[in-house]
């Protein structure tokens, strides 16, 4: 199980767990409607405790990553606390306005209201305060849904914008905020004097400081310096655009193989690079390489001018390349050869070379001066060069890296490129031995 899987399966597990240790008997007998109200708060929790934790990694805390494996992988757990929300939050309604509509249609017959059991004791002042919001809560919390629903999908439909995919984030940090109001008012009183309670207590609160951060567009403001474009090199047989700039004082240096958000139009917002070049604290410069995969990316080769100012935040990411093995395996699937050419420049510059590495490049047009670059790139570095051109040399896959590398058993391995084809050679090498925490991969797709 991936560490991703870890962190989502163990806090939907915890949150699950507290709640159901609130809840240590249930209505006896079990009718539809006791179900229905020991449902709602348990889809209730879930779903907002994942929304939380989805708010609290969209504001990039770089604290987190080193437990996360880096940020790629903080944001595809994003992703899933998100579905996870959606699908919990769906069922929340469909079980609290279904049964509404169901008793309208005389399907179900609504238990008449009984009077508060005796021996409980008297609502204190803030008990009755919050029951008194609970119809307000309730339209708050419909209306949010349908609003965060809508938005939610749009998010995971990749063929949306990514300048709209971001603000629509910006849109779910208000509805966000409703839905704090329609839980702290709706979830169980009793619930907030229990660890279900307190747990879900740091989790609003972090979530709403991540909403805050959002809405008032500071995330990642600590972290982020002016540059100013040096040049510009187009590789048009790629599609590919190099980019050197030069970073304003306050960058903090960064690793091969980590990346950056640039911001080159406020319109579209930051996009996530990888950074193509070792850092050097005398010169403060970095090279990005982009693809045009998209409609920003396309539009680079032409909006971007020597001389114009730019925004760089982070760095960010684990894909660091320190696991201490001596030989080591490197794919740099099309532009996914970013980071490999930064760790190329960076190892250039050291004098003990103690590895063994070598790095795979399939790619789907050679271009000859991106070509020369890499290899003279490799050279220096020590690092032996298998480049397969699609289409020519056939299709790279475990076979025939395990055959160029006879000792690939005790090497670790180091993916960037299509998520897909990593996953493939994950399992191809997995299923014959490789140990899981020596197979490392970038993941390419930020949403």
């Amino acid at each position: 199980m991936s560490r991703i899987k870890y962190w989502l399966v163990g806090s939907l597990a915890v949150l699950g767990a507290l709640w159901f240790w609130a809840e240590p008997s249930w209505p006896q007998p079990l009718t539809y409607f006791g179900f229905r109200t020991i449902f709602m708060q348990a889809s209730g929790v879930i779903a907002i405790g994942a929304m939380s934790l989805a708010m609290v990694l969209a504001i990039r805390p770089r604290w987190l990553e080193p437990a996360m494996d880096g940020l790629d992988k903080m944001y595809r757990l994003h992703k899933w606390l998100g579905i996870t929300a959606l699908v919990a939050s769906v069922l929340h309604w469909w079980v609290g306005q279904g049964t509404k509509w169901m008793v309208g249609w005389g399907w179900l017959a609504r238990p008449p209201r009984g009077q508060r059991p005796a021996g409980l004791p008297e609502r204190g002042a803030l008990e009755a305060w919050l029951g008194s919001q609970r119809g307000f809560a309730e339209s708050v919390g419909e209306w949010a849904f349908y609003i965060a629903l809508v938005f939610m999908v749009l998010a995971l439909i990749k063929r949306f914008p990514y300048r709209w995919f971001a603000k629509t984030h910006v849109v779910l940090a208000l509805t966000y905020l409703a839905l704090v109001f329609h839980s702290l008012v709706l979830v169980k009183f009793a619930y907030w004097q229990q660890p279900v309670g307190w747990v879900l207590a740091v989790l609003l609160v972090g979530g709403c400081i991540a909403a805050v951060l959002a809405l008032s567009g500071r995330i990642g403001a600590r972290r982020k310096v002016a540059a100013t474009i040096e040049s510009l090199e187009v590789y048009p047989s790629l599609d590919v655009l190099e980019s050197r700039l030069l970073l304003a004082a306050g960058w903090p240096g960064h690793a091969a193989g980590q990346f950056a958000f640039v911001t080159s139009d406020r319109r579209e917002g930051a996009h996530p690079y990888t950074m193509a070049s070792a850092w050097n604290p005398q010169e403060r410069r970095v090279t990005f390489i982009s693809k045009a995969l998209g409609d920003h990316t396309t539009r680079l080769k032409s909006t971007l001018q020597i001389g114009m100012p730019v925004t760089v935040e982070g760095p960010y990411g684990c894909f660091d390349f320190e696991d201490g093995k001596s030989e080591q395996i490197w794919i740099g699937a099309g532009i996914g050869i970013t980071p490999f050419v930064a760790r190329m420049k960076q190892l250039s510059t050291e004098k003990s070379r103690p590895m063994s590495i070598t790095l795979f490049h399939p790619t789907a047009v050679a271009e000859p001066a991106a070509i020369d670059k890499l290899t003279a790139d490799a050279s220096a570095a020590g690092v032996r060069l298998h480049l397969t051109v699609s289409g020519q040399d056939g299709r790279l896959d475990g076979e025939r890296i395990r055959a160029a590398v006879p000792n690939w058993a005790e090497a670790s391995i180091w993916f960037c490129g299509p998520t897909a084809f990593g996953q493939t050679l994950r399992r191809d090498f997995l299923a014959r031995g490789l140990r899981a925490r020596d197979f490392h991969q970038e993941l390419f797709e930020m949403r």
